[in-house]
Parts: structure tokens; sequence; C-alpha cells
């Protein structure tokens, strides 16, 4: 097969890519995952069922973390068209506008916060209608969510009397507060990628979509990226690119398809016995948000815990959700936020609450049997730096994943910062009633030390790896500012990886943005000011 742009992964970054493209020109869209057919892919709370399950979810772990304890983490990533859209939080967050604006200030020029606006806009589509910030008729439907809680009314009453303001809108550039998300939902469905950009253009000639095809190596003529090979049915196959090959596999697929191909650490590529076509820093600058699900029993609330705890309750849910499509089959894994400053020092927001009516030892484990609320906090900006890195040339193989969490004292500072500012929340008057009892990390735990080895034990992922193919103007960058590798031409990354530094918030929405910006340089010839 040759087409004008060949397209690796049909997650978050490729489904639109893939619409924007195929509207200028042919287009093959690999992916290695199934189809979307899954029932709990659509029905909100059904993330429950695809996390972890291989239908659905690659099914990665981190090597054992040092920070952690040596504990291995559950790192899900997207396998079905969609990608992780299909299968993540559903909230949607741009993160800050000194983000943006930072990139830019890298030698990113194009990146800040007005350039990359108006990309944010133009394929949005928000319940409340269009404004100077969001925009209304595009593919990617941003909605209120359909339930409320008392207790979680109680935690945003209790963070405004700590400071911390009341917001409708996380997402004006400016995050600082507390509120309730706003999700990417239609009429009480999951609204993924593949619904938005795909489905609307399936039948536009020239747009071949090729599941359950595993890319093994990028093909060249020389300096020049000429294709694809993948492996679909037991079969190797190959498909020519006229114009581009665009990478959109995510931070962890992305590096692991660039090393397979010889681009990246030559001395680790050398190791395994791959041919280095070119020495680059991909897999490195790995970073990520490390959440510390802080958990509180309460008295007299009701939580799911309680609701769920029942045939009744149970029954109650879904009944709710058949008739209305609301209630807790709607809901997103967290429904409440909040975006605060871990001391008086920091410019801008550095730590994210996701708040929930719920409480569990670990994520698959089943809901406590006594009502409990959960105040999860992650630092947006951590220091900390991993890396990806392929453990053999067999492109099945899984890569390493090392995030390298609380690995430097500036992030386990902050991490004891965040756990007290839940403490100190959740003592605040409007939470009285509910006589809260923190149960997770637990009292005890008080000094700098101590709650830095107490974050180590509770915290886990939220699931937003970044940077593995860092944008940049320094010839150490692995993309330049039009996203092209540098060193080979008509390739390109347009995904979460090339973010220099990771975004203030929750990452699905920046990635989009990425790819929606990424599409007008190449369609424009390449420039950044695209």
């Amino acid at each position: 097969m040759e087409v004008d742009f060949v397209v690796v992964g049909a997650g978050t970054a490729g489904c639109l890519l893939a619409n924007r493209l195929s509207a200028r020109g042919s287009v093959a869209l690999i992916e290695a995952g199934g189809n979307d057919r899954y029932p709990w892919i659509h029905i909100p709370v059904g993330y429950l069922y695809c996390i972890g399950n291989p239908r659905t979810d690659w099914c990665l772990r981190t090597r054992p973390e040092p920070g952690l304890g040596g504990r291995s983490l559950l790192y899900p990533r997207g396998k079905v068209l969609g990608g992780c859209s299909a299968i993540n939080g559903m909230l949607y967050l741009r993160g800050q506008a000194a983000d943006y604006d930072g990139w830019r200030q890298m030698g990113c020029t194009g990146w800040g916060w007005d350039d990359v606006l108006p990309h944010f806009r133009r394929h949005e589509d928000h319940a409340d209608g269009a404004d100077a910030m969001h925009g209304a008729g595009g593919e990617w439907r941003v909605e209120r969510q359909r339930l409320r809680w008392d207790i979680l009314d109680a935690f945003r009453d209790a963070a405004v009397a700590a400071g911390i303001p009341a917001v409708e809108d996380f997402n004006r550039g400016d995050n600082e507060g507390v509120g309730y998300f706003r999700v990417n939902q239609r009429a009480g469905f999951r609204w993924t990628t593949a619904k938005a950009f795909l489905r609307p253009v399936s039948g536009r000639p020239g747009l071949a979509v090729i599941t359950g095809a595993l890319a093994e190596r990028i093909l060249f003529d020389g300096a020049r990226a000429t294709g694809v090979r993948y492996r679909q049915g037991g079969e190797l196959r190959e498909v020519r690119a006229r114009s581009e090959v665009v990478l959109a596999a995510g931070a962890i697929g992305s590096p692991q398809l660039l090393q397979l191909s010889g681009i990246g650490p030559a001395a680790h590529l050398r190791a395994l016995g791959i041919e280095v076509r070119r020495d680059a820093a991909v897999g490195e600058n790995l970073q990520d948000h490390l959440q510390l699900r802080c958990v509180f029993r309460v008295q007299a609330a009701r939580t799911l815990n309680t609701l769920a705890g029942s045939l009744w309750g149970k029954a109650r849910i879904g009944l709710e959700y058949a008739l209305f499509r609301s209630g807790p089959m709607s809901m997103a894994p967290s429904q409440l936020g909040a975006f605060a400053r871990s001391s008086p020092d920091v410019a801008t927001p550095d730590l994210e609450f996701h708040v929930q009516p719920l409480s569990l030892d670990a994520f698959g484990q089943p809901l406590h049997e006594f009502p409990a609320i959960t105040a999860s906090v992650c630092h947006l900006r951590p220091e900390s730096r991993g890396h990806v890195r392929i453990t053999a040339p067999d492109p099945a193989a899984a890569p390493e994943i090392a995030p390298n969490y609380l690995s430097t004292p500036g992030d386990r500072i902050v991490a004891a910062r965040a756990i007290r500012l839940a403490r100190r929340i959740m003592a605040q008057a409007p939470m009285a009633r509910y006589r809260p009892e923190e149960f997770r990390p637990g009292a005890a735990a008080e000094d700098d030390a101590d709650l830095a080895a107490a974050a180590g034990r509770i915290g886990t992922t939220i699931f937003h790896p970044v940077g593995t193919c860092r944008m940049g103007a320094d010839d150490a960058a692995v993309v330049d500012p039009a996203l092209r590798l540098r060193g080979v031409e008509r390739l390109r990354v347009a995904d979460a990886s090339v973010m220099p530094t990771i975004t203030s918030g929750n990452t699905n929405a920046p990635t989009l943005m990425i790819a929606e910006k990424g599409a007008a340089m190449i369609l424009a010839g390449g420039t950044a000011g695209a």
C-alpha cells in the first residue's frame, strides 16, 4: 500500500490526525489494538472493566520503583480504537497558560498559550457554548457531569474555608480553585476520539484504518522515512508514505517504535543487537503525575461504598442510569477537583486534587465496607525524570517503564505538603458533621520524612506519562518545534511524548491540542507557527 501519510497509533492523537490529514490526502492509520465495540468502553463507569483488561488495555507495568518501596505499578495504555480516550477518566483539563508559555520560553516557538488556544477551541464542542476561551460545534464534546454528592459539596466548601476559591471552569488559563470537573461525555455516554474523529469520516475515500496491526519498524531510504512495516494476523506487511510518517503511539509506544527502528540511546540499542541509525535521547525525560490517595472514614454520609454495598443499592444505580443516563454509572473516576499551591512561594497551583465519594485499597480491589471519601492529590510539576527503554528487539516485548517517582528532595517535600493540605481541608468546619477520620496514610505520620515515606507507600500513577520524545530548540531535543524528528526527513511525532514538561493537569486535552496543531503544521508545509 502507498498513501500520502502513514499515522501510527489510533489513540487520542492518531484519530484526530487521521481526520485532518485525510481531508487533504490519503492516510493509512495503523492500530495494534482492535475495534471499540466492547460495551464497557461506552458506559462511563466501565473504566473499571477496561483498565487491566487485555481486551482494552496493554496491561503494562512499571519496573519496581525505589521511591515507592519497590512496588511495581499497573500502567494502563489503551488497546482499542480511541486509545486511552476509551479507558481514561474522561476529564477535560487543558492545564495552565504558564505551562505553554514556559514551553515557548524554552525555545518551542509557536507553543505559547496564545498560540495553542485556537487549536484547543477548533475541535471543542462545549455544552455551555462558545466564548473567548471555548469552542462549540467541534468534534470533541465537553459536558457537565450528571450527578452530585452532598459529601463532595461539603469538601468543596471545606476547600474554600481553607483558602482555595470556588470556580466554575478550570480551563481558562488559570485553574486555581475548587469545583466539579467537566467531562468528555455525550448524553451520559463516554465520548472517545474514535467516535469524535474517525466515525464521521469512515467513508472518506483515501482513509484506511488498519486494526490488529503491530508496527515493527519504520522504513528508511537513507535519512528519509518512507513507511512502516507492521505485523497483522501473523503476516508482515508494509505501507509506504509519499509525504510523511507521523507517530502518534503515545509516550510509551512512540519511543518504543523509534528505538526498535534504531533511533535512541546508542549504547542501549547496541547492547540489544539493534543497528543504530541515530543516537538520540528517545525514551528519556519520562514525566508522570503520582497521586497520593488520602482516605478518610466518614459518618452519616452517602458514599458509593455504602450505596453499592447492597443488592438494592446496585439495582438503584443501574435503574437510574437506564432511565436517565445519570448517577454513579455515569460517573467519571473523579468528580470534584481542586487546584492549589503547596506553598505561598509557588507562582501557580502545583497540586491537583481528585476527590471521590468512595475508597478502596487499590484500583481493581473491592470498595471498603465503611463509608469513606478519597482526597487523591498529585504534584503537577514533578522534578523526577524517568525513561522508557525497549528490553528486546522483539516488538511484542513490553518496554521497561521507569518513572523514578519521588526521586528528588523537592518532590518528597511537595508530597509531604500535599498530605498536610488534604488534612487541613478535611479539618474545616463544613466537614465536621461527617466526623472524618484519617484512614490512609494514617495520622501517625507527621514530619516531612515520615510523610514522604507514607507518600511512597500510598502513591500510584494517575496515568499521565509524557515527555519521552522531547520537543525543543536545542540539539539534544528529539523533535523540533515543528515536531520533526531531528536528523531524519519526513518523520514526525505528534502525541504526549513531545511535551518538554508535563502540563499542570490531566493530559488528554493537551494531547489532542498537540495533534491538532501538528496536523496544521504538516498541512502548512511544516512551519512551527501554524
